[in-house]
């Protein structure tokens, strides 16, 4: 099966100017560089782009400007989720989706629901979304973990819901998914560094942080992965085995923004409640991706 979502994907940041403010021509520069580079598709508006802290305008502008880069190029996954079942749908439901492959959505976070919580919470944004449906779950974040009968059960229910990005590097749901899961659905990895032994295992491909600064690195690892071709693979992913540690350790955005503001396709500029990496990490990264031959 040749799903749209199967590979490399990556989950594009926001980068913003000194003054504060979306940066269009760094984000023309990062996009053009996935695209250069190997990106299977783009994420947008996720977790890494800073969502929580962009205006509804903002919001609507960072999609156009990229949809209107990408220009049909890769397909697009717009992230749209939260802990207010009815915003979400009304959301959903206002958002002009016609260039939009289909939307990223997160578990409720804060709330913390039960399973059959989250069941109906996807169920209800299912019956409003003209486009399919990435399942998102990452526990760290949300405090709430999806097992794994409650995802084979939204799978199940409708073909709407094409995958998950599992942000737990859970090897024991990954096989489980993969063997069990209807043939529309896949299993991607949402944690870099898990994503090889993921791939071994069943995973389809990964929505990508590190991908931001080693598209085409990061790319061709999963590909030789998907080919069975496991030696080149663990080459690969031996070489980005550091940096992908360098860039979650102040967390996320924080890392992957240094990281593309040592190789200058953005400024290094984060909107609070997050702060740009110490200077000790950033030397950290820099010498990193100089040495280590993932760029």
């Amino acid at each position: 099966m040749n799903h749209i979502l199967k590979g490399a994907g990556v989950a594009l940041i926001t980068p913003f100017d000194e003054d504060n403010q979306v940066c269009y021509s760094s984000l023309d520069k990062l996009v053009e560089y996935q695209l250069e580079n190997g990106a299977d598709y783009l994420v947008v508006l996720g977790t890494t782009a800073e969502t929580a802290t962009l205006t509804p305008q903002e919001q609507e502008k960072v999609l156009e400007f990229i949809l209107d880069k990408n220009n049909g190029r890769v397909p697009v996954v717009l992230g749209i989720g939260g802990n207010n079942t009815h915003a979400v749908c009304e959301k959903i439901k206002t958002t002009k989706l016609d260039r939009v492959d289909a939307i990223l959505s997160v578990t409720p976070y804060y709330n913390k629901p039960n399973q059959r919580g989250i069941i109906e919470h996807f169920k209800a944004i299912e019956a409003v979304s003209p486009v399919p449906i990435v399942l998102y779950n990452v526990p760290s974040r949300t405090g709430a973990d999806m097992t794994i009968d409650t995802v084979l059960e939204l799978a199940n229910y409708s073909s709407k819901f094409i995958a998950i990005k599992d942000g737990g590097g859970n090897l024991h749901k990954c096989m489980h998914l993969s063997k069990d899961a209807p043939e529309h659905f896949i299993y991607l990895s949402g944690d870099d560094k898990n994503t090889l032994p993921l791939l071994s295992v069943g995973a389809q491909g990964v929505i990508s942080v590190v991908m931001n600064a080693t598209p085409s690195t990061m790319s061709r690892m999963v590909h030789h992965a998907l080919d069975n071709k496991f030696l080149e693979a663990k080459e690969l992913h031996n070489k980005l085995l550091r940096t992908m540690e360098l860039i979650f350790e102040e967390g996320n955005p924080t890392g992957i923004k240094a990281a593309l503001s040592s190789i200058g396709i953005i400024q290094n500029y984060l909107r609070l409640p997050l702060v740009e990496a110490s200077e000790e990490l950033y030397e950290k990264i820099e010498n990193e991706l100089n040495h280590s031959e993932v760029l």
